[in-house]
């Protein structure tokens, strides 16, 4: 039986929570980070989220927690302008969902790169973040560290993250750089141009996730099905696909409002459905970084038109 558990997630000094079923998060500050010595620099750039997160499967809870000889597990992620908060990173914000969604025991640490600290020299020394410390194994490159995780967090204790039909991998894969090069022209004359670009692969999107998949085609049925309700871009769950996609639709939402005024129509349809299925579940909502973390990382990128 599945219990309602408080999640706490810290923000600066101030802390927040709320439930949710099936699992927990609590954010802990270090104790060091609020003293102001040099000789304890490495603290004042940590900002530690615990994270621990249950199986939504009674079984899995059982196996998970009687697991002693799971090796810790530990994000590191790029903080936010405050040096402590979750900053804008869609790779890192990938690899923390799908940590989420596996059901692992993890902690996620925020580096504050303005001040590299020493401690994390010895770990990814010249690396950006996002990396992993799975045990005493360090991973720095964000696709192997899927798929290390895809294939040490498996089954029977982890769920299996990658979609089932290849075409959901590369949804939306040209919206980003239609995205850039949106935001980042400063020519009037070109801007319609590039905003149209953005709304092809936006409705390009839309089609992929209104059209059915495979497994929806029911082949001895007399009526042809013509389009999805489902989700997510792979069915009814969050994939690894999704993963990958959110974070950065989450940043063309957020920076073509404040720097074009431009919003995502409404009437792409399946599109707001698709997003407005992820912005409800925690592993997408909760990882986001704030709008204005996102405004902060664009405001030098996203050209004025003139």
């Amino acid at each position: 039986m599945m219990m309602m558990m408080m999640m706490m997630m810290v923000m600066m000094m101030m802390s927040v929570s709320r439930q949710r079923t099936g699992g927990s998060i609590t954010g802990r500050r270090n104790d060091q980070q609020a003293a102001t010595s040099d000789s304890d620099s490495d603290s004042h750039n940590l900002d530690i989220l615990k994270i621990q997160k249950l199986s939504r499967d009674p079984v899995h809870q059982q196996l998970r927690m009687s697991d002693a000889k799971q090796p810790k597990v530990e994000l590191f992620v790029k903080a936010g302008s405050d040096g402590q908060n979750i900053g804008n990173c869609p790779f890192s914000q990938r690899l923390f969902m799908v940590l989420w969604l596996k059901g692992v025991t993890f902690d996620v640490t925020t580096v504050d790169m303005k001040r590299k600290p020493d401690i994390l020299k010895d770990l990814a020394p010249g690396a950006q973040p996002p990396f992993l410390l799975y045990g005493s194994e360090v991973k720095t490159d964000t696709n192997k560290i899927e798929e290390f995780m895809e294939d040490n967090l498996c089954p029977p204790k982890y769920p299996r993250l990658a979609a089932r039909n290849p075409e959901s991998n590369t949804a939306g894969m040209d919206v980003f750089s239609k995205f850039s090069a949106y935001v980042k022209n400063s020519n009037p004359q070109t801007n319609e141009n590039l905003e149209k670009g953005l709304l092809k692969a936006l409705k390009k999107l839309d089609d992929y996730v209104g059209s059915p998949l495979p497994d929806e085609i029911d082949e001895n049925s007399a009526d042809d099905l013509i389009s999805s309700s489902r989700p997510f871009l792979d069915g009814q769950e969050l994939t690894l696909a999704d993963c990958n996609l959110l974070p950065k639709l989450h940043i063309v939402k957020v920076v073509c409002l404040k720097y074009r005024n431009f919003s995502i129509p409404q009437s792409l349809t399946n599109l707001w459905r698709y997003l407005n299925a992820a912005y409800a579940r925690e592993e997408f909502s909760s990882t986001c970084p704030s709008d204005n973390e996102v405004h902060i990382a664009y405001s030098s990128v996203a050209k004025a038109l003139k």
